[in-house]
């Protein structure tokens, strides 16, 4: 009777394991939505991101970033995405990075060019990004 139990038991683990590698789930990581409106307080023009795009190109910590305890930019951990305004605000000692916008800004745009210079698709103008609503 025991090793029949154990027999069972065997075969549901196996099945178990069969079925999340064949249906490729994911119930560890959170990857976030497709496409983001990145957006403040004071935006004239919303930027409409896609996010699945980006990740489909490259690693999470291509963007995404910790704090050291110094304040300085630590490196990215998973799981511990947080606001970019949890710490790109008025309070932070780089004023060039004291705001979601100058932060987004400067990572993206900077990317973006480097991009270019290789062939690759990236828009570098404003209208790229900061798409126009329509009416």
């Amino acid at each position: 009777m025991h090793k029949r139990t154990m027999t069972i038991t065997v075969a549901c683990i196996l099945a178990f394991c069969f079925a999340l590698v064949t249906t490729d789930v994911s119930v560890a990581k959170n990857m976030g939505a497709a496409e983001l409106t990145l957006t403040t307080k004071k935006a004239k023009k919303p930027s409409v991101f896609p996010h699945k795009a980006h990740q489909d190109q490259f690693p999470c910590a291509e963007c995404h970033h910790t704090k050291n305890a110094n304040g300085s930019k630590g490196p990215y951990v998973e799981g511990q995405e947080g606001k970019c305004e949890s710490c790109h605000n008025k309070e932070m000692a780089n004023k060039k990075l004291a705001s979601f916008k100058n932060a987004a800004h400067a990572n993206c745009k900077e990317c973006h060019k480097k991009m270019k210079k290789e062939g690759k698709k990236a828009p570098t103008k404003c209208t790229g990004c900061h798409v126009k609503k329509k009416k």
